[in-house]
């Protein structure tokens, strides 16, 4: 157990690594590595990715506002129905869905099985938003009234607090075309709606899980240690390179838990 505790806190640091590489996937690398390679229930390996993911895009927000790439009013605003959302499927929504969500016969689809699929589709649209990533689109869009945004954020928020994930690679595009925010000046803004989101999220599931905090302190503390080292070595590295390698490794693991759990 302690050999495969010591592979986890490897994954972790590669985690961080991604983080401070690309500036996201690091909650597509976490619950699989929480639940396949460490055994945890998909439920709380998702509450775990939160804490990581939010402390860990904590630290970047701070990074990315030390370059003046971040834009705390907008990004303040636009989390707050995300955030909302996030708390109410982490306190109330995960914990309320059925265990069996569908029986044929032998067949059950459970609330474990259905949460790691719906991750996994996630992942597959992540995986073609950083395939298809090229240049960095600068278009400023027409605003949009912010009720829209809001239902928007409601919306993201949910799909986040469901799967655990940070979300950065929906609330890009979300920034770029409805807050008129050029994409660099976006990708640092998501960050604080990820750091609030996730850890808000965490905090409804403190409420109703038992957390192992050492391990999960450990972890995220390996995960930061990644960041630094990642953002150090993104100097050297064509990010857009990495991020479309990434991209295709994201797109295979998807469909390798879209196998293990359907199978």
């Amino acid at each position: 157990m302690e050999n495969i505790k010591i592979l986890g806190y490897i994954g972790a640091l590669i985690v961080g690594l991604v983080l401070g590489l690309i500036g996201g996937g690091g909650s597509i690398l976490t619950v699989p590595l929480l639940v396949y390679l460490l055994g945890y229930n998909p439920i709380i390996a998702t509450a775990y990715s939160l804490f990581v993911v939010g402390t860990s895009s904590m630290v970047g927000t701070y990074q990315k506002h030390k370059k003046g790439l971040v834009d705390f009013k907008t990004g303040l605003a636009f989390s707050f129905p995300s955030f909302i959302a996030v708390y109410l499927s982490r306190r109330y929504l995960v914990p309320n869905i059925p265990d069996t969500l569908l029986a044929i016969g032998n067949y059950s689809l459970t609330k474990e099985m259905a949460i790691m699929v719906f991750f996994a589709i996630i992942m597959v649209l992540a995986a073609f938003s950083m395939i298809k990533n090229g240049k960095e689109n600068e278009t400023i869009s027409i605003s949009q009234p912010y009720y829209k945004t809001f239902i928007q954020g409601l919306v993201i928020g949910t799909i986040t607090g469901v799967i655990g994930a940070g979300g950065g690679f929906l609330y890009v595009p979300a920034l770029v075309i409805w807050a008129n925010i050029p994409m660099k000046k976006a990708v640092g803004t998501s960050l604080i709606i990820v750091t609030i989101n996730s850890l808000i999220g965490f905090i409804g599931d403190v409420q109703t899980l038992d957390i192992e905090w050492s391990f999960l302190l450990i972890f995220t503390g390996v995960s930061i240690l990644g960041i630094v080292l990642g953002v150090f070595l993104s100097k050297f590295i064509s990010s857009n390179k990495l991020k479309k390698s990434f991209g295709v490794f994201v797109l295979l693991m998807a469909v390798y838990i879209m196998y293990k759990e359907l199978k």
